[in-house]
């Protein structure tokens, strides 16, 4: 027993030392900017962009984590329990750096770009996350940042899973046999629409929830007027829940473009949590089959999704 008991120390000191000889080494990311980082210690790191820190949860590794910023809405502890360095696209750096990290992850977008060319010369390893708004994309992102943080068996496992998720989804979306025409409201300022184009996390979340986007023009977001609110005959103006700055339903019933439109007659009107709808984490598989219901009743009667991700046990 005594011999066991030795072996198993020696090898769990050589497993040990194994792991901090490779920690040593680094790890090399390629990461959006189209450069190769090296991260050698990943103990304190900064999460900017909510889905980055919904991937580090999943993965277990929230005591790594010393800071995350104001989009870091789930789960609920990460900005209970975490310092928030601020919003996505105005970080502070120095409210970043007096954390004193060894890491830090932000999604693609982060900015202003004078804080990330500031992060950039600190001597603090920055990877920037691509935010590619795809199938493909999210299963990337999620490997990335296992890789970063030196859990590549724990990625691959997360990845499986929401992979799981996707095919369900597809599945689903085969039964939609006609797609309904979606239009993405970002607000209304001063009585116009800002809405979503292709390209964009709305966009991809209406075609994998298999709808149509009704703006099919252009890329991105843009302010259009009424009468090309009209044009585009929207079934259902989908929008995101942002507390009192939230977009009202009888707001976009009586506005003078939607009034004229399907969405108006048949009182058509979706709003979701953002980072749920649109953050491209680990959840959006879920997310686009809720917003598929919703615009398709009828596929509720196929029973509950079957999450993977809910089973898994990707956290050691």
């Amino acid at each position: 027993m005594t011999c066991c008991r030795t072996l198993a120390r020696l090898l769990l000191s050589g497993g040990l030392a194994f792991a901090s000889a490779a920690h040593a080494a680094g790890i090399t990311v390629h990461d959006a900017r189209n450069r190769d980082v090296t991260v050698t210690d990943f103990a304190r790191t900064v999460s900017i962009g909510g889905a980055i820190t919904e991937i580090l949860y999943a993965l277990g590794l929230e005591s790594r984590l010393v800071g995350v910023d104001t989009t870091s809405l789930y789960p609920a502890a990460a900005l209970q329990d975490k310092p928030n360095v601020g919003y996505v696209r105005q970080i502070s750096a120095e409210g970043v750096l007096g954390l004193n990290p060894t890491l830090i992850l932000a999604i693609q977008g982060s900015g202003p770009r004078e804080t990330m060319d500031i992060l950039e010369t600190a001597k603090v390893p920055l990877v920037l996350v691509p935010e590619t708004f795809s199938e493909e994309g999210l299963i990337e992102k999620i490997k990335l940042v296992g890789h970063a943080m030196g859990v590549d068996a724990r990625a691959e496992c997360l990845s499986a899973a929401v992979g799981a998720d996707l095919a369900q989804l597809r599945a689903l979306r085969a039964k939609v046999t006609k797609p309904v025409r979606v239009m993405f409201v970002m607000s209304l300022q001063n009585g116009r629409a800002m809405v979503a184009g292709h390209k964009t996390a709305a966009d991809e979340i209406i075609q994998l929830a298999g709808a149509a986007n009704a703006v099919e023009d252009y890329d991105g977001y843009k302010v259009i007027t009424d009468e090309a609110i009209v044009a585009a005959k929207p079934d259902v103006v989908l929008s995101i829940e942002r507390g009192k700055d939230s977009l009202q339903a009888d707001a976009v019933y009586t506005h003078p473009g939607f009034a004229l439109t399907p969405v108006a007659a048949n009182k058509s009107f979706i709003t979701m949590d953002g980072l749920y709808l649109l953050g491209f984490g680990p959840r959006t598989a879920a997310a686009a089959r809720d917003l598929s219901v919703k615009l398709n009743p009828a596929l509720a009667e196929g029973g509950a999704f079957a999450s993977a991700l809910s089973t898994a046990n990707c956290r050691q």
